[in-house]
């Protein structure tokens, strides 16, 4: 007796949910951004609704929508919180402080731009009446909002 893959997955539906659930796991661990893991226990909600109600598709998906939707609006802000406070957790933002670099236009009060680890950045001097030349090596001390401050890395500061 000769089996149809296509008839066995109609027949056998929460297997397809199985396999999404799967697949964004091992996506959620590529990201670690905890929104995929999020959709991968919807698509486990799927899979049991289709394990018992194997023909009502759209309960399937309905199911799988609102425990993805729930999972995202209300488990994943507590675990961002409690992983942000954990101690040690420093984002890429304050992973920057320290870092060299170079400025890619002249730096004064009014700005200009770095370039740090491949990535550009909007840059202000840290002692306002310092003028960081282009293309001089550069060191990011704080980052306040979305702007880098910066000091030349040797030379002398006032």
């Amino acid at each position: 007796m000769e089996v149809n893959l296509t008839d066995w997955l109609g027949d056998n539906s929460w297997a397809i949910w199985l396999s999404l659930a799967f697949l964004l796991g091992i996506a959620e661990i590529m990201s670690l951004d905890l929104v995929l893991i999020m959709l991968a226990v919807g698509a486990l909600a799927g899979a049991a609704v289709a394990l018992f109600a194997p023909s009502l598709w759209w309960l399937q998906i309905l199911s799988a929508t609102a425990v993805s939707i729930s999972m995202l609006l209300l488990l994943r802000p507590t675990l961002l919180a409690k992983v942000r406070s954990m101690p040690g957790y420093r984002s890429s933002a304050d992973k920057m402080v320290g870092s060299s670099g170079v400025a890619v236009s002249q730096i004064d009060k009014s700005g200009g731009e770095i370039k740090v680890d491949g990535q550009s950045w909007t840059a202000r001097p840290y002692f306002s009446d310092v003028v960081i030349e282009q293309g001089t090596e550069i060191e990011v001390y704080e980052i306040d909002g979305v702007i880098a401050v910066v000091y030349p890395k040797h030379g002398l500061l006032p």
